[in-house]
């Protein structure tokens, strides 16, 4: 039986060889980003248990919650969390957002086998103009991180348009 040659999991629309059991998203609030990528992960994979963090404290974002309605999907009553709120500690993939949160990862990681890969994603509570040009703003982080999803676990499921 030939073995599948090796791709680098981090580089851009590369599929990943196996789908890990566990999937964390952070950034630096867990209030856009990460809950984003955290709800259009858990469509995309079922049977993987994915979760989202940020490094510090955040409030939850009505713009948010706006796009992703958009696409069937609710964060319900879930509040931003941080690292130290989590559950369980390990995960497979730790996927970060942000910087802050890149180099929160790795430190948290030092000890743990588990992979870190860094998405850098525009923040789009910077985006300044009327309702309609923030929420285009929103919509294009939510689209990155479903075409970014699809491609690594190769599960591309395209988000409609809004």
């Amino acid at each position: 039986m030939a073995e599948t040659p090796s791709i680098d999991p981090s580089a851009p629309g590369a599929p990943s060889g196996r789908t890990p059991k566990s999937v964390l998203f952070v950034c630096g609030m867990n209030s856009i980003r990460s809950p984003m990528a955290e709800l259009i992960a858990r469509r995309q994979l079922p049977g993987v248990y994915v979760a989202s963090a940020g490094v510090r404290a955040g409030e939850r974002d009505p713009f948010v919650d706006a796009v992703l309605a958009e696409q069937g999907l609710s964060l319900d009553q879930r509040q931003p969390r941080l690292l130290d709120e989590l559950e369980d500690g390990y995960f497979d993939l730790i996927v970060t957002l942000a910087p802050e949160a890149h180099h929160a990862a790795l430190d948290m990681t030092r000890a743990l086998a588990s992979d870190v890969e860094y998405w850098p994603m525009p923040d789009p509570s910077i985006a300044s103009g009327t309702r309609e040009q923030i929420l285009a703003a929103y919509r294009d982080v939510r689209d990155r991180l479903a075409r970014r999803i699809g491609d690594r676990f190769g599960t591309r499921s395209e988000m409609t348009p809004g």
